[in-house]
């Protein structure tokens, strides 16, 4: 038997790969691999990594929880089928013990956190090993995952030069990508999980606000933050949403796809989007079709609206950024932040009172009429209009950089003012044969429909592992 993870690898067993918490639950069931090994060699690969995945090891954290594990598993009770399993963790999670950088230079010396996020004490809970933290965007506040003081992660399908993570969640999604963990835990403001998940050829899920609980994470946006999940299947992100949720982490029912019912929206989504990626989305929709499914095409209004309101009044994040961050943005310490996301912190300081509230009025309203236009229905549309960028040019060129953040976070950003569920599947390639999504969204509170709908489009798809 040999155990290899890291780049370009995966873990094997018996010639197998197991990719994902399904697999690995089932390797341990065997007796074929063991949790400590496993972690070691997460760790050993993570050591190796490129500046900019992780910003912190929690090695002798994640050694003793891999030891606990081996004598759960070794006495036969394991905690479920997440015991055993390593996660990495956006640096924006309180770690005990660890400074939570933000992925800033500014907090580089910021006290240690002095007890986990509750995030982090509920997947331990279950079983699951923290490897460590890993990079975003500066205060997560990009889709792209650039990063000028711990380096940018790289986007393991690249093969024609160094392409963009996606961010903000950017090294969640690489690490998982480059199978040195699991689960990739992010935050999703206005596509940070659903974007990188796309990038990286990832199920990204991203819950509706209040979902999850939030103690212990560094915000950028009070009212639209919410952490999610980025993995190799829909079942290990529902196992994931089980234990954050302190539910039962029961084998995930995939809906029957004739029974599902789509809605594609004939505005916006499509804007600008790529032709590989469009012919990708064409192909879907006719697996659709074959397998019984309802598909009809609609224009959604509040699309329309959320764009005219923040093109008027700005954004919900930005306000609520400013406001976090004023004294950075204001301080002397501004020069020691990324600038592309200094000129966004700073846009939130031109916003006015009647600006937010306005905002947060129409907001309350659209929620409403955009669930009532879906009803029972799923919005199916491209998760990103394009494949990941390539990096050298957005560095050298900021107006560029803005366009294609803004490109990038299109189609993500409405479901988060809209407060949508929501899961990035992926879909197949698009141009430089780099993975691409597909994003189904629901209405808030049909987070547990949702996945059994993402799990029915999955196995339709063939990308997802058998479930032990």
């Amino acid at each position: 038997m040999t155990l290899k993870i890291g780049e370009n690898a995966v873990f094997t067993s018996m010639n197998a790969p197991l990719l994902g918490a399904s697999a690995l639950h089932a390797a341990y069931q065997s007796g074929q691999l063991r949790p400590s090994h496993v972690v070691a060699q997460s760790l050993a690969a993570a050591r190796e990594t490129e500046p900019g995945l992780f910003i912190c090891l929690a090695e002798a954290r994640a050694m003793a929880e891999a030891q606990a594990s081996d004598a759960r598993w070794d006495a036969g009770a394991p905690l479920g089928p997440l015991d055993g399993v390593p996660v990495v963790w956006k640096d924006l999670f309180d770690l005990q013990g660890t400074t939570t950088t933000a992925a800033s230079a500014t907090r580089r010396d910021a006290a240690p956190a002095l007890q986990d996020a509750t995030a982090v004490q509920r997947l331990a809970a279950c079983g699951c090993i923290s490897l460590g933290k890993v990079g975003l965007t500066e205060f997560a506040y990009s889709g792209l995952g650039l990063n000028p003081h711990f380096g940018t992660p790289i986007n393991r399908a690249s093969v024609d030069g160094h392409r963009a993570p996606g961010g903000s969640s950017s090294g969640s999604a690489v690490a998982v990508a480059a199978h040195i963990a699991c689960i990739g835990m992010g935050t999703d403001t206005g596509g940070s999980v659903r974007v990188p998940a796309a990038f990286n050829g990832l199920v990204g899920f991203k819950p509706s606000i209040g979902h999850f609980d939030k103690r212990g994470i560094f915000p950028l946006s009070e009212t639209l933050d919410v952490p999610g999940p980025i993995a190799n299947a829909v079942q290990d992100c529902a196992w994931v949403d089980a234990a954050l949720r302190g539910a039962p982490l029961l084998p995930l029912v995939a809906s029957s796809v004739a029974a599902m019912s789509f809605v594609v929206p004939t505005n916006l989504m499509f804007e600008g989007i790529e032709p590989e990626l469009q012919a990708a989305f064409d192909f879907l929709l006719q697996r659709l079709r074959e397998a019984g499914a309802q598909i009809r095409f609609e224009a959604f209004p509040a699309f329309d609206e959320f764009t005219a309101l923040t093109a008027r009044h700005g954004t919900i994040a930005a306000a609520e950024a400013y406001v976090w961050h004023q004294a950075l943005v204001d301080g002397p310490l501004a020069a020691s932040i990324d600038r592309r996301v200094l000129a966004r912190l700073a846009r939130g300081k031109t916003m006015t009172a009647l600006d937010l509230l306005t905002l947060q009025a129409a907001r309350a309203r659209l929620v409403r009429e955009c669930a009532e236009q879906l009803g029972d229905a799923w919005m199916l549309h491209p998760t990103v209009v394009h494949v990941a960028p390539l990096v050298v040019p957005l560095e050298a060129d900021d107006a560029l950089f803005h366009s294609t953040n803004l490109r990038t976070l299109q189609n993500t950003l409405p479901g988060n003012f809209l407060d949508l569920c929501g899961v990035s599947l992926p879909m197949g390639t698009g141009a430089a044969g780099m993975p691409v999504g597909a994003l189904i969204s629901g209405a808030a509170g049909r987070e547990d429909a949702l996945l059994s709908a993402a799990a029915g489009v999955e196995q339709l798809l063939g990308v997802a592992p058998a479930v032990a």
